[in-house]
């Protein structure tokens, strides 16, 4: 197939995620006040969006709290730079089970709510994106599964689509990108809808090229994708979703390091995947060039 590299390329940075990372690595910031400051770091650095989860300040364990939520926003949107804000609405659709032996009842870690209380905190802070996970999957350990149902992810959409926040659809597998174009045809999202290809995160879409092509190939010619992949390969994913047509995600969330022994700050892997762009030949996108080209709105909470 002929190459369809991007030459305008927009970074999202992933700030600091969901998952156990935080006792990895001091650099993964906890508090609303270190998730906002590395934020902004960061899209000092070229990121013209920033995709944040929030984490309790104490443990650095999830958090699905409002105030921590607002408590970021308003920090980055009074911050002295321009940014794209992209929340997730990935949790509360974990299912922890007890064990083969005993499947039910579910167990500590399970953490399972409504479409409206889901979204609670996107419809309080009114993001330009949220995420859209879109479907289920067995997630890395043994006994959890992510569950996005397509009745949830109707119900989810549409209220994504009511606030005026454009779902970026997650998707982890070929499956999802299929229900995407599903949920567009149902008028549930609109199009061109926004696509972020996750490779390598157990036990989805393997992070090899052959793979990854696969996935391009089913997203929709007038959509926009961006792609990562995980740890080591996630600088070498920056160079192949340029040259597969496509923009960038790097960031905490999906990998620690900058080198061998060497732990990075967000910015210092925004600065990484900045200059491979660069090197590429391709520019970066600012955030009101994102915005223009999303048809995004940026909102003050109300």
């Amino acid at each position: 197939m002929p190459l369809t590299m991007t030459r305008e390329v927009f970074i999202t940075c992933a700030v600091t995620g969901s998952g156990s990372t935080q006792d990895r690595s001091p650099h993964v910031p906890r508090s609303p006040e270190q998730i906002a400051s590395s934020a902004i770091a960061a899209a000092k650095a070229g990121a013209a969006i920033v995709h944040c989860h929030v984490r309790d300040p104490e443990t650095g364990t999830p958090s699905r709290d409002l105030k921590l939520y607002r408590e970021v926003t308003d920090r980055i949107r009074d911050a002295d730079v321009d940014v794209v804000l992209n929340l997730t609405a990935g949790m509360g659709g974990d299912l922890v089970f007890g064990g083969t032996d005993a499947p039910l009842p579910l167990v500590a870690g399970t953490d399972m709510v409504g479409a409206e209380e889901r979204t609670a905190h996107i419809a309080e802070c009114r993001p330009e994106i949220c995420t859209l996970d879109c479907g289920t999957m067995n997630f890395a350990e043994a006994d959890y599964v992510m569950t996005n149902t397509p009745g949830m992810l109707q119900a989810m959409g549409r209220i994504m689509t009511d606030l005026g926040v454009k779902p970026e659809i997650e998707a982890f597998d070929t499956g999802h990108l299929w229900y995407a174009k599903q949920l567009v045809a149902d008028g549930v999202i609109e199009t061109p809808a926004l696509v972020q290809l996750c490779m390598g995160v157990p036990w989805g879409a393997p992070d090899d090229l052959n793979t990854f092509m696969a996935m391009v190939n089913n997203v929709p010619p007038d959509w926009t994708f961006s792609a990562f992949s995980l740890g080591r390969h996630q600088m070498p994913y920056v160079a192949a979703s340029v040259l597969a047509g496509g923009h960038v995600r790097v960031g905490l969330e999906d990998n620690l390091w900058l080198g061998k022994g060497q732990l990075a700050t967000n910015a210092e892997l925004v600065t990484r995947a900045r200059t491979i762009i660069e090197g590429l030949g391709a520019t970066l996108l600012g955030p009101a060039e994102v915005r223009t080209r999303l048809g995004l709105t940026k909102r003050a909470p109300i």
